[in-house]
């Protein structure tokens, strides 16, 4: 079972930010900026591409919503999008708000937040969510 399963399943806490039937979303708990987001599936698969095609089809729709909020919720040009895949072999898909391709390096160092810092931003994208 991946880290990302037990994520789902409710043994390791998260910062949640929306759940469907196959998906689940959460903060990003070594963030490249303030409200990093993981979108996941809720079966393991290891690499995005590998998905059945349904997950494949509708893991975007799911996530639309979300960028939105990130877009609403940050100080941002846009929210950017990065399928990465080497860190948890789960497949995953990263939305980032975005000021520049620099916000996407995942070489740079990760950024580190309190809890209630967290919870400041997951409350924020929460909010937001509920415009669209």
């Amino acid at each position: 079972m991946t880290i990302f399963s037990k994520i789902i399943n409710g043994e390791i806490p998260s910062y949640k930010i929306a759940e469907n039937d196959k998906f689940f979303a959460f903060l990003d708990i070594n963030p490249l900026v303030e409200g990093h987001t993981l979108v996941i599936p809720k079966i393991e698969v290891d690499k995005f591409w590998d998905m059945p095609d349904d997950y494949l089809s509708t893991i975007f729709e799911f996530a639309k919503p979300i960028s939105r909020a990130i877009e609403a919720s940050f100080s941002c040009n846009r929210c950017g999008l990065s399928v990465v895949g080497i860190e948890v072999p789960h497949a995953h898909m990263h939305l980032v708000p975005l000021n520049s391709a620099n916000d996407l390096n995942f070489t740079r160092p990760k950024l580190s937040f309190t809890d209630a810092q967290m919870k400041n931003t997951q409350q924020k994208i929460l909010n937001a969510l509920d415009q669209f």
